[in-house]
């Protein structure tokens, strides 16, 4: 069970800090934004590239843009982790996930509420993880959509038929009063915005996270 929080809730004056604060996590979820693909702009290239010479631990960027296919790889050869691609954005998300793995970042596909998994199971032979949106991509703070449960069980269903290695994220109102449900839905990386930074002892908050998820992993 990996906790990634989520730093669109910190600070951004202070986001060398905020990083730190995490630091018992697994990743940090790095929200991108460019205005066109969601209506919110938030951060991109070089900031990440600044974040990549302070962070304590791997990078998560998700990538709520238009045009990944040339955009996204510039992510993963500034040393991020992970790199998350919007489905409904890809032109050819075979190719991008192949230059993702080729600049040496994991591969994720990111699906929004309203988009079904079947037409795109047959991306399990090439992508690392699958990032089911439990909000509507673009702010922070939103509440935690529980109507998207079954597309993370449909997903976790296909992965066990097929075998692999293949995690899967949610990301939007993970709290201690949600992470259970996605856990037992199959879930095993949980992106947590303000249920961490919005906590007095984060580090504290992320291992609460993490225990709550671990307790209900395949019940």
């Amino acid at each position: 069970m990996q906790i990634a929080p989520s730093i669109l809730s910190a600070d951004f004056a202070n986001l060398e800090r905020d990083l730190q604060r995490i630091a018992t996590a697994d990743s940090a979820h790095v929200d991108v934004m460019d205005y066109h693909f969601v209506p919110n702009l938030t951060l991109g290239l070089p900031v990440v590239e600044a974040l990549q010479r302070v962070t304590p631990i791997p990078l998560d960027c998700h990538l709520m843009i238009d045009d990944p296919d040339r955009w996204a790889p510039a992510y993963a050869e500034a040393g991020a982790d992970s790199v998350t691609f919007h489905i409904e954005a890809a032109g050819d998300p075979r190719a991008l996930v192949k230059d993702l793995h080729a600049a040496g970042a994991r591969a994720c596909m990111a699906l929004k509420p309203g988009t079904k998994f079947a037409p795109y199971e047959e991306l399990l032979e090439v992508v690392d993880m699958v990032l089911v949106m439990t909000v509507e991509p673009g702010f922070g703070g939103q509440s935690f959509m529980a109507d998207q449960l079954p597309k993370v069980r449909e997903v976790r269903e296909a992965i066990t038929r097929r075998g692999g290695e293949i995690r899967i994220q949610v990301d939007g109102g993970v709290s201690a009063s949600t992470i259970e449900q996605c856990a037992e839905a199959g879930a095993d990386v949980f992106v947590a915005g303000s249920a961490v930074y919005g906590a007095d002892d984060a580090a504290a908050a992320i291992g609460q996270l993490r225990e709550l998820a671990t307790a209900c992993a395949g019940h």
